[in-house]
Order: C-alpha cells, then structure tokens, then sequence
C-alpha cells in the first residue's frame, strides 16, 4: 500500500513543478509522455524514483531479480516496489485506478484484469513498443490486442504442468508420472492418499481457482469460456469432484475456510500431487536454497483427455503496463521495454521465472539452475505442444469471469450439482452478459 506521506510528498513534487516550469517544458513533456514529469529526468539523466506495484515482494523472487537488473542498467533511475498481499492484489489495484493514483506502473497479474483496465482508459498505450522487431517473439503479446492496440507488454508466461512429491512416489512403490490421462492421474491419487501418525497425505491438491477445472477443460476441448455453453467443463469437474469424495484431494470447503496455501502443502509433503503454473518453479528453488523444504520434486505434464494426441495445456502471461495517470511516464515505459526484453528475460531466467522472450541459451540456462530436475520427463513437460490462453480477452471478461468464478465455487462446496452449476453458467452469462 502507499503510506499518507509517500502520497504527500507524491502531490508536493506534482505542485511545485506546475507551479514553477515554464509553460514550454511542460507542454514538451505532455507530448513526450503524458504525464507533468521532468523530461531531464524522464530520461534517467537525474535521479527518478519509479513506483510499481506488486504482490507478495518477499515471497516473488522475481521482482527483485527484474528491479536489481533495471536498476543496473539504468543507474538514474530507482524502483519502489508498492506490495500489497496477492489475495488483495486485483480489488486494490481496481481501487488505485478508479481513484486516480499516481503510481507508475501497474503489474497485470492476468489477462482478465487487463481486459478491464484497458476497457476503461487507465493504461497508456505502448503499441509502439508491442510491434518493434524486438517484441515480435513474445509469447503471449496476442492476448495483449485490443483492437490492434497495446497497453502492456508480457514478461513472463506461464503454463500449468504437474509438479510431485518423488520421495511419496518411492514410498508408495508407484512409478513417477509420465503423460497422463486424467482417469490414471485420478488413480494415482488415490493409490497415493494415505494418513500415518495422525497426519493426513493427500495424494493431490486442486487450489480454489476456478482455472484448475474450467480453464483446462476449455484449453482440452476448444470450449470457449466466453461462449454461453459450458457442457464442456462437465467432464472435469466430475473428476475433481470425485476425487473429494474420494478423501484424495482436500475438499474445497475446506481450503477456502483455511485459505489453504498450495507452497505450503507441496512443500510439507501434505499432497504427493499438484497441478499449478510454472511460476511456482522459483518458489521451489527459492523455498529450497533458502533451507526453508527437502521437498524431492519434479514436473510432468498435465494429464490428458483420453486419445489426446500432443500435450495440450493451458497458462497466461504477466505483464507490466504504464498508469495512463504515471508520475513519470517515460521512465515507466523504459521500465515496460526493458522487462520485456532480453535484459529482463535474464534476470528472471535466473531465479526459475519463465520468461516471454525465449530463445535456446535462455531455457538451457533455466534447466541449469541448481535444484532444477534434469529427468527427461521434466524437459518434456517444458515443452508442451499447445498452450492456450487461460481466459480468453474481450469486453466481456471480466463479467463472465465473475459468474464462473461464483458457478464454481457453489458447485465445489456441494451447493449445487456439476450439471445444475453449468446450467445456471449458461443462463446467466447469456441474460446478464451476452444480452
């Protein structure tokens, strides 16, 4: 969060430069930038303080790796991180925007919440940056189209594998996963589950979000989350339902009342099994150097619907994107090219974050990483032959999201059947959205 004074100090600096510069200088830097900043230090040629939001500095290794690295390369300019706690992290954000806060720039955590900020006018456009040679390989730039328009540029991106516990494997006697369809990963769950000393092992855990059913389900069919038919989404929320039922996956219920922490379980050895993204590959890494787990883990991929030919998969891109109300907007949008060039692809590649600039001494570099596991199978779920984009960008996402997300929370906790909670999805998101 940012602290009264910081704010005090913030509208101090905005006064005295309307107050003081001459009518040309600010007139030059609107142009430059769009924002009252000196364009001297605009520049990086005097000392600029760069405000940018995070979530959970302490716990994201990769935003220290990025700043050190611009700091570095960019010695007139200073990063201040605004950190505010992840499960806060979008309605804060929405509150900055809305009001008009001032803070540099904005990390998008996701598509969705990008969809809305661009839709309402709150980000600068950087197209300019978005279709220079440099940016042409950034996977993930697609979803960042709005109408032939940018207003953030990818870092990173994402995709979901399964990571696993290989020291329950070994004490299961059960052979490590390979590509799995979803009725032999539902299987190993099982034979996985255990409860020794009072402690119960589950043998896998899905986190509260509703992308662990509805966003692969969609990546595996070609279902359209944006759509108004959601039969599609009947097949797996039947297989994470019934491994509830089960006792071989923490209930739903349960972890939202808990606020159950997916690092926390895998690391502990509470869960054999976790589907998640790969930024999580760096809180391993970080979590085990620090002397914090022994977790014994790998990846495979995602398990597979059957007769899948390929592995099919899907993730998202993080960004960064300048405030359309920045302090210093030029500085911010060096910032914005940077991250997403090969200086900040380093940086991150260096702590586990994958990057979305890639290129071959990239992931070489990334698999020689001490902690990383070097079994093949671990290379290969790397390399998926499809990712497909979590939530589908458009006006309309982020109030379809807002009713699949309340669909499947009710069908989780029981409230509703699978077939009653996709029912209730395609009525609503067709009255109140496609209507």
């Amino acid at each position: 969060m940012i602290s009264s004074d910081t704010s005090a100090r913030a509208r101090g600096r905005r006064h005295l430069v309307k107050s003081l510069a001459a009518v040309a200088a600010l007139s030059l830097a609107a142009v430059a930038c769009g924002s009252g900043g000196d364009s001297a230090q605009e520049a990086g040629d005097g000392n600029v303080t760069l405000s940018v939001t995070v979530w959970n500095m302490a716990k994201t290794p990769e935003f220290k790796a990025m700043f050190d690295a611009f700091e570095q390369a960019n010695p007139g300019i200073k990063i201040k991180p605004v950190d505010i706690l992840a499960d806060d992290y979008p309605d804060k954000i929405t509150t900055m925007l809305a009001g008009g806060d001032h803070t540099d720039v904005i990390t998008m955590k996701n598509v969705t919440d990008y969809s809305r900020y661009s839709s309402r006018g709150q980000l600068t456009e950087v197209t300019d940056l978005a279709k220079s040679p440099d940016a042409a390989t950034l996977a993930g730039l697609d979803a960042f189209d709005v109408g032939g328009k940018y207003y953030a540029l990818p870092y990173r991106q994402d995709f979901w594998l399964l990571y696993y516990n290989k020291k329950l494997f070994d004490q299961a006697g059960v052979k490590y996963p390979g590509t799995l369809t979803w009725d032999e990963y539902a299987k190993l769950a099982q034979q996985l589950t255990k409860e020794e000393g009072g402690k119960k092992v589950y043998g896998t855990y899905h986190h509260t979000w509703r992308s662990v059913v509805q966003a692969i389900a969609a990546a595996q069919t070609g279902g359209d989350q944006l759509g108004g038919d959601y039969s599609f989404f009947a097949d797996q929320y039947a297989t994470a339902l019934s491994l509830q039922k089960a006792g071989a996956a923490l209930d739903f219920g349960t972890a939202s009342a808990q606020k159950s922490d997916y690092k926390t379980l895998f690391e502990t050895g509470a869960t054999a099994m976790l589907p998640m993204g790969t930024w999580y590959i760096a809180a391993i890494l970080d979590a085990k150097a620090a002397g914090k787990t022994d977790v014994d883990w790998a990846i495979a991929p995602m398990p597979q619907r059957p007769g899948a030919t390929g592995v099919t998969t899907f993730g998202s891109p993080t960004a960064f994107a300048v405030n359309k109300k920045a302090e210093h907007a030029e500085a911010a949008k060096k910032f914005v090219q940077f991250a997403a060039g090969k200086g900040g692809a380093e940086a991150i590649s260096k702590v586990g974050v994958v990057p979305a600039l890639q290129s071959p001494e990239i992931t070489e570099a990334y698999f020689k990483l001490k902690g990383m596991p070097t079994d093949e199978t671990s290379k290969k779920a790397f390399q998926p032959d499809k990712v497909t984009l979590e939530m589908p960008v458009s006006d309309k996402t982020a109030d379809v999201d807002t009713i699949l997300k309340e669909e499947h929370e009710l069908i989780m906790v029981g409230e509703k059947s699978a077939a009653d909670g996709i029912r209730e999805m395609n009525e609503r998101v067709k009255s109140e959205v496609l209507n």
